[in-house]
């Protein structure tokens, strides 16, 4: 499993909201980032309804001290291969999720999520902290 978790949203929005108490062990433990894509999925969420001024800074102040990596032409060629391979297995994943998990990929990070669609994903490691965690 490699060193370096990569946080997706749902495990974010878990952390931002105080529901992922468990979740704190294995962070205090290894570095962790998320995707710029689910930086943009953050704000998205902040942008669509009128949330209020605590849940804005709380989300801001996450962001300006997470490690947030950039998508690349790395990324772009990983997301590819990872597409057409869903594709010919019938395993489509959501767009964003497949932004985020061929990211981690790309970037040989584990993906720490509770969404059960990215066990589909070969070749992804993944850590659902729902279950693994002890929740």
């Amino acid at each position: 499993m490699s060193a370096l978790l990569m946080l997706d949203t749902n495990t974010v929005t878990a952390i931002i909201k105080d529901r992922a108490n468990n979740l704190s062990v294995i962070l205090n433990k290894r570095p962790s980032c998320i995707s710029v894509i689910t930086e943009a999925e953050l704000r998205f969420g902040l942008a669509r309804r009128a949330i209020n001024a605590d849940l804005r800074r709380i989300v801001e102040n996450y962001l300006a001290c997470v490690d947030i990596l950039p998508w690349t032409s790395h990324c772009a060629q990983r997301y590819s291969l990872l597409r057409a391979e869903l594709e010919a297995l019938g395993k489509p994943l959501a767009p964003m999720d497949l932004l985020i998990a061929s990211h981690a990929m790309a970037e040989d990070c584990t993906l720490v999520s509770a969404d059960r669609a990215f066990a589909q994903v070969p070749g992804l490691r993944l850590l659902d902290w729902s279950t693994s965690l002890g929740k």
